[in-house]
Order: structure tokens, then C-alpha cells, then sequence
């Protein structure tokens, strides 16, 4: 009996995307089938490159199509499409997915985060962008290598745009970039909210899966200018486990769960959750206290995407400008991880909430 692409795509109706809860065919995620006398081919597109689930959902369509295919060849090939729920418009029209990166409290290694996080994705195989939006001290230009670096500047019909700088396979815009490096950045607050406008604006923003916004610590001008200049896909609030910072950090993700504000929060990161020394790979110290994000995520019913470990080389890694995620070991590991977590929750996010909208507010 000859096997046909509806027998097929009977056969994978069957498979379901363990996210979310809904099978490959109905999900549209079945791409370019072909079926002959001796071979079936098609492509699983994904939702986003860092799936984590990506092996476990092949074995599954292997499984599904050998139940009705014995003695054919099964080629499957794995390829992405990061979602979005954003509409084209002219603000940020190439970016599809906006991700503010939320701290309730200086020092408790948000940028850290965020570098990391982005250099994971765009290693996922993800286009990345970051705005450094911590107008008063920006440190993406430091922990990118490229504090001394000036960006270009070209002209679109009436418009000047700046040209963000590429390193290490992520787009960055700082206000780092544009000021004297050890000047102070005396402004009130419409004058950084302003700078923030000009970063969304005014800048030529390639395609982006990923656009992270690195937000200063707290609750301010700048948090809400983001919230009504475009709409956020979701936020991440990074915490570490001593409960000053977590009382915090509540606050934090309390302000983007506000009716008038109502941004969706993707999950806290714990950072600092433990202590690896380099000689003892194998133990963990909590030396601030253990599993405060992960209960406050638990609290707060959001996800937990992950424990970040406190190492020397993280640090060492923020300092020379090479972010720990691009070196071999735990921190490369968990920033991974982290990345996989947080691809996961924009996809469940787009697939099950409402477009977020700009905040309208007085």
C-alpha cells in the first residue's frame, strides 16, 4: 500500500510539542513533505533556534512516521522560526521580540545576565540585539569589549540613525558609546528617558528574534517610557537569594503585573545562587542563602528559568569584556540553560497570551 503526505501528516498529528500542548500539523510546524516509494522527507520548524526539546520532539516524529513507514528512509531535518506577536509598525518593524531585563535592586548582576543571556541566544543560532538602558551606568560597552568604540552614524531620507556596534554576534546600542568614558551622566529624568526614545527610534535596527532591554535597578522614568514607546513581550526578573533582594526584586516584577502596565513576566533568574570554587567543581556553597528566586518565582506563580553560580570566571569574564557564556565549563552551561529557558517562555508566551499593548498613561 503507498504511503501519501496525508498518511503522513495523519501520523504526526499524533506528536505533540510538549510546550505547547498542541500537535506538529495543527501547530503548522510541518514544513516542505515529500513522500516517494523509498524516502519520506520533511522539516520540523521550530519556534525558536534554543529549543531545548528539539531531540526529544525528532525521536518523537521518528517514532510517529516509522509506525507507517517500515523500509522507507525518514529524513528529518530541524530548522526555527522565532514567533512574535507584534505587529509591523514603525517603531522597531525588524524586532520581534522586545524582552525588558528587570532588577529590583543594583548588584545583583542584571547586566551580567543580560550580556550572557544574549550571547547564548545569538550562540542558539538566534539574531540578539541590547539597548543599555541603565542611562546612569551603563556597563555593556565594558562587558563587550568595545567601551572606546564609536558608533556610525548614517542618514535615511530626513532621518539620522545610529548604527549599533556588533560584538560577538549581538547588536548593542549604549549611551556608553556616545559620552567620554569616565564622565558622569548628570541628567534628570525626561533627559534619560529621552536618550531611551532615541535608542528605540533612532537607531538601525537589523532583524532581530531578540531585542534585550538591560534596565536600570528599581522602579523609574526609564522603566515606564519603555512600557508606553513599544510593546514589551515579556520581562525577566534577575534576583540573588538573599531576601533584601528579594524583597526587592517582588517589587520589581509587582510593577510589570500592574492592570495599567500588565507586561507578561517570562520568569526569574536567581544570579549568585551558589558558590563553585575552581578546584572543587562538584560543590556548591550557598553562601547567600538558597532557593530565594526559585520560591519567589513559586510565590508569584511565574517560572523559574534558572540558578546562575557565582565563579571567579564570571566575574573575571565582565571585566576583560569576553562574556563567561563563550568559555568551556558550569557558567557556559548555565547560561545555555538559561538562554533554552527563556527561547521557551517567549514561545509559550506567544502562543497563549494576548499581543502586549504600549502602555497608555498620564
Amino acid at each position: 500500500m503507498k504511503i501519501t503526505d496525508k498518511d503522513v501528516l495523519q501520523a504526526l498529528s499524533t506528536v505533540q510539542d510538549p510546550d505547547l500542548k498542541q500537535d506538529l500539523v495543527t501547530l503548522k510546524m510541518i514544513k516542505d513533505l515529500k513522500v516517494d516509494d523509498q524516502k519520506i522527507s520533511f522539516t520540523v520548524e521550530l519556534t525558536t533556534p534554543a529549543c531545548p526539546l528539539k531531540e526529544i520532539i525528532k525521536n518523537d516524529c521518528l517514532k510517529a512516521v516509522g509506525s507507517i513507514a517500515q523500509g522507507l528512509e525518514i529524513q528529518i531535518d530541524m530548522s526555527a522560526q522565532v514567533t512574535s506577536t507584534r505587529e509591523q509598525s514603525f517603531t522597531l518593524p525588524k524586532v520581534k521580540n522586545i524582552i525588558a531585563v528587570s532588577s529590583g535592586k543594583g548588584g545583583v548582576g542584571k547586566s551580567t545576565v543580560t550580556a550572557n543571556l544574549a550571547v547564548a541566544l545569538a550562540k542558539s543560532g538566534a539574531s540578539v540585539g541590547i539597548i543599555d538602558a541603565d542611562i546612569f551606568g551603563p556597563s555593556i560597552p565594558t562587558m563587550f569589549n568595545c567601551e572606546y568604540e564609536q558608533p556610525e552614524m548614517i542618514k535615511e531620507g530626513d532621518r539620522n540613525l545610529i548604527v549599533p556596534i556588533m560584538q560577538y554576534g549581538v547588536e548593542l546600542v549604549s549611551i556608553g558609546f556616545l559620552t567620554p568614558k569616565d564622565n558622569a551622566i548628570v541628567w534628570r529624568g525626561p533627559m534619560a528617558s529621552s536618550a531611551l526614545k532615541q535608542f528605540i527610534s533612532d537607531v538601525k535596527w537589523g532583524e532581530l528574534d531578540y531585542l534585550l532591554i538591560d534596565l536600570p535597578p528599581g522602579t523609574s522614568d526609564i522603566h515606564l517610557t519603555l512600557v508606553q514607546s513599544v510593546p514589551v513581550t515579556g520581562a525577566i526578573i534577575v534576583t540573588s537569594p538573599q531576601k533584601v533582594a528579594i524583597a526587592d526584586a517582588k517589587k520589581g516584577l509587582a510593577m510589570f503585573k500592574l492592570p495599567q502596565i500588565n507586561v507578561p513576566v517570562l520568569g526569574v533568574v536567581e544570579n549568585m545562587a551558589y558558590f563553585t570554587p575552581d578546584e572543587l567543581p562538584d560543590n556548591k556553597y550557598y553562601i547567600f542563602g538558597q532557593n530565594g528566586g526559585r520560591e519567589l518565582a513559586e510565590k508569584e506563580e511565574v517560572p523559574f528559568l534558572g540558578e546562575i553560580p557565582i565563579v571567579q570566571s564570571i566575574r573575571e569574564s565582565g571585566d576583560s569584556g569576553y562574556p563567561a557564556v563563550m568559555k568551556d565549563g558550569i557558567t557556559e552551561e548555565a547560561f545555555m540553560g538559561l538562554a533554552q529557558s527563556v527561547a521557551r517562555q517567549v514561545a509559550i508566551r506567544n502562543a497563549s497570551k494576548e499581543k502586549t499593548k504600549i502602555v497608555q498613561m498620564s
